[in-house]
């Protein structure tokens, strides 16, 4: 799948600039570059996200886990086996 592409310019910190240089053949640089601006948005909407979403479960909202998770698990499995073994 080919996605068109556009040229950007941005200001890098020499250092970073001449380290990319140095490490990554011309051919490669924006690959990299895409690469790690990538991973990065995606670290940034995930910390968004659980931000966003931090206090939106209510244990009131959730009775059925009020023992915890495995035990409703085991109720529900417990509930499938009887009604398959018939």
């Amino acid at each position: 799948m080919s996605t068109a592409t556009k040229q950007a310019n941005f200001l890098l910190p020499e250092d970073l600039l001449e380290e990319l240089r140095k490490t990554v053949s011309k051919r490669q640089q924006s690959k990299v570059v895409t690469h790690a601006l990538k991973k990065e948005l995606k670290r940034l909407k995930l910390q968004r996200a659980l931000q966003t979403g931090f206090g939106a479960w209510k244990d009131k909202d959730h009775p059925e886990l009020k023992h915890g998770t495995e035990a409703y698990v085991r109720k529900m499995r417990a509930s499938t086996r009887l009604s398959r073994s018939r």
